[in-house]
């Protein structure tokens, strides 16, 4: 069974940048484990709620797929966190899927893995982009290798479908 692990925010993610690439994969028989700064209930920004079983700092990225960056304002508390920046390169190294959503792809901009990478974000985060060596597309959806961004909630289940693809797709041994 494939595996992914998304990073979400203990409040303030966006609630359809979770739920619809996560119902996506999930149907396809995806197993998507949530991690956060802590354990337990998450409040999105539109009050959706959900449980992080898993501390950012205890991801072993030989155990998923790929990693996936949720985004909304709450995203802002991964920019410089050590261990979202760790593992977005590690995952990056290791030739598997990292994604990110919305504002979330400020995160991969300063993990560096986004030099000459094509790339997009909510527009707040075009000058990050930039600034970490992105091509700032500008579109909803950009896939450019291994690296999977979308710029806000709009194309969330395009974003979905497009990590579903990948680890379909990935070079990366399946894991039971």
């Amino acid at each position: 069974m494939r595996k992914v692990v998304f990073i979400t925010a203990p409040d303030g993610f966006r609630d359809e940048e979770y739920c619809k690439p996560k119902q996506v994969l999930e149907k396809s028989g995806v197993k998507v484990i949530t991690a956060s700064t802590k354990i337990g209930e998450l409040i999105g920004r539109f009050g959706f709620k959900t449980t992080s079983s898993l501390l950012i700092e205890n991801i072993v990225p030989d155990d998923f797929d790929a990693i996936v960056y949720v985004g909304g304002g709450g995203a802002n508390i991964f920019f410089d966190n050590p261990h979202a920046l760790k593992l977005a390169n590690v995952f990056f190294e290791k030739n598997k899927p990292v994604a990110s959503i919305c504002i979330a792809g400020v995160i991969l901009a300063n993990s560096g893995i986004l030099k000459g990478k094509k790339a997009t974000v909510f527009l707040d985060g075009k000058e990050s982009l930039l600034k970490g060596g992105a091509i700032y597309t500008g579109t909803s959806l950009e896939i450019d290798g291994n690296i999977i961004t979308a710029n806000g909630p709009e194309p969330a289940e395009a974003f979905g479908k497009a990590i579903l693809k990948a680890i379909t797709n990935c070079s990366c041994a399946p894991f039971s």
